[in-house]
């Protein structure tokens, strides 16, 4: 029988070599593929699907748009869907956090919120330079690409990635570097070679970049040198946003407040594609149509993401929820750990973005591969792709939490008991 992926499809295929089953639907957080065969997911569309597959709630909501011939695609025109996904940002995040923003609808990838950023940082400010930290990852167009640390990215540029210095985040050289310190310390010394940023754009966790997380002590330092320096503060929550850190935004716990935030990935709560950049209001200096793009009105995700605000955080209950299931996961991820000795596997992460950093890819890969073949959907991550990453819906059940988590200790146990055996 002729393979059409294998036949037709980009080499630049990626999830499909780790997954190599043709999967046919979804449903809370299982995939099946075409044979019936159920999949725990806990890769959610690498964050895409914080409430879950096919979500009902949702679901209902945009069954019902589609029915009445709502708007699909609205350019940036007003319509009633973008109206309500506004009030609801507006009524459920903005005002109860204390947060005033603008509201750019930008492409519909979280690598368009990102270029936008970059844009209005360097235009507001007239310089060029932006300030990225190492392991970072902000996506693969020529802008964001720049600011993305990890080599196997960047070297498919094809031209030299400039505008971005990468500094070290935190704990990257251990304890023993003050990261912070040597941040200020460059940007106050004319020699350091450091050009005077417009903007330090920042990961409160770093995903794709391997679990690594920032306190809130050095988030706040960071914050203090953006406002004694005139600089502007980028939070990318593409990722670790929408009720991924336990928090709707990732950088609440610290109590900053960032000049620009950009989003994707969960916004729209159902999977379609979405995204904006969040700005200050004294920021907001575009003229009409000087950041453009087709795709600026998908209401069909504006429709989705209204409904999943007022769901899960018209109130607090849902970050109540989320907080008994991270301190459950936080538990049985150092449980697995400390099985092992911390050169071997060590846990990592913060709220539901959390793993096994593993002593490198191969162990990583196939504790992966052993947890597919007994039906968990689970990915790595890191620079060498020495992560086990747990990245499921937040709307899992306590029970299917458990079962994921199950096979992980199942995989690490017989993956390291063989590779002993072998050494034996």
């Amino acid at each position: 029988m002729t393979n059409i992926f294998n036949d037709i499809e980009s080499e630049v295929q990626s999830y499909a070599r780790a997954f190599p089953v043709i999967f046919e639907r979804a449903k809370g957080s299982y995939l099946y593929d075409t044979d019936g065969k159920a999949y725990l997911d806990f890769l959610a569309g690498a964050g895409t699907l914080n409430y879950g597959h096919n979500n009902d709630t949702l679901k209902a909501k945009l069954l019902e748009y589609i029915e009445k011939d709502g708007i699909t695609h609205g350019l940036d025109m007003h319509t009633s869907a973008k109206k309500q996904f506004l009030e609801n940002l507006n009524n459920y995040i903005f005002k109860p956090r204390g947060l005033e923003y603008m509201v750019q609808f930008t492409g519909p990838t979280g690598t368009n919120a990102v270029e936008a950023a970059m844009k209005i940082a360097r235009n507001v400010t007239g310089r060029h330079n932006i300030v990225a930290f190492t392991n970072g990852f902000h996506g693969v167009s020529l802008g964001s690409m720049a600011a993305t640390g990890n080599s196997h990215h960047r070297d498919a540029a094809g031209i030299p990635l400039g505008g971005v210095s990468h500094v070290p985040y935190a704990g990257y050289m251990g304890e023993d570097l003050d990261t912070i310190k040597l941040l200020e310390n460059m940007l106050e010394d004319s020699s350091s070679g450091l050009d005077k940023p417009a903007a330090i754009m920042l990961e409160t966790i770093q995903g794709e970049g391997g679990l690594n997380t920032a306190s809130s002590e050095w988030l706040q330092a960071i914050e203090k040198i953006c406002r004694k320096h005139d600089i502007i503060l980028i939070v990318d929550d593409i990722q670790s946003g929408c009720g991924r850190s336990g928090k709707f935004f990732s950088f609440e716990e610290s109590g900053i407040k960032p000049d620009l935030v950009t989003m994707s990935k969960s916004l729209s709560g159902y999977g379609l594609p979405f995204a904006v950049t969040l700005i200050k209001p004294e920021y907001d200096t575009w003229k009409p149509g000087e950041h453009n793009g087709t795709f600026r009105g998908n209401n069909h995700a504006f429709v989705t993401a209204a409904a999943a605000l007022e769901r899960y955080w018209s109130d607090d209950k849902f970050e109540k929820e989320l907080k008994t299931k991270i301190e459950h996961m936080t538990m049985r991820l150092r449980k697995i750990a400390n099985g092992y000795e911390k050169s071997l596997i060590k846990a990592k992460g913060r709220g539901f973005m959390q793993g096994l950093e593993c002593r490198d890819g191969e162990l990583a890969g196939k504790i992966c591969r052993y947890a597919f073949d007994r039906g968990l959907v689970i990915e790595t991550s890191g620079a060498d792709s020495q992560v086990v990453k747990c990245l499921c819906p937040l709307t899992i059940s306590m029970d299917d939490l458990n079962k994921g988590l199950d096979i992980v200790e199942e995989a690490v146990h017989s993956t390291l008991a063989k590779e002993h055996s072998a050494a034996s």
